[in-house]
């Protein structure tokens, strides 16, 4: 069973990150909350994770800045920046 995300970046440097820690890091507006112009963070209700909402399913590029990555639960609405998978990479 596959258990992390594989990234060879352009100056050659490999990233291992596991899909737990991207699973429980979603940025997608339900999971990681959305900002409105005074600061306030509104999320959906806190979801109890199976395992299958950690098992990768698919995983396709978003233009040249983000991945999506298809959850065996169903879940795919967050966009994981190569920003944003540099930070993950130090948990």
């Amino acid at each position: 069973m596959d258990s992390e995300l594989a990234v060879k970046w352009n100056d050659n440097r490999e990233t291992f990150i596991s899909l737990k820690t991207l699973r429980d890091h979603c940025p997608c507006a339900n999971c990681g909350g959305e900002k409105d112009v005074f600061g306030n963070v509104y999320k959906g209700p806190e979801k109890k994770l199976g395992e299958s909402a950690y098992k990768a399913i698919n995983i396709e590029k978003v233009g040249h800045y983000a991945l999506r990555i298809f959850w065996g639960d169903h879940h795919a609405d967050g966009l994981y920046t190569y920003n944003m998978l540099r930070k993950l990479e130090k948990i």
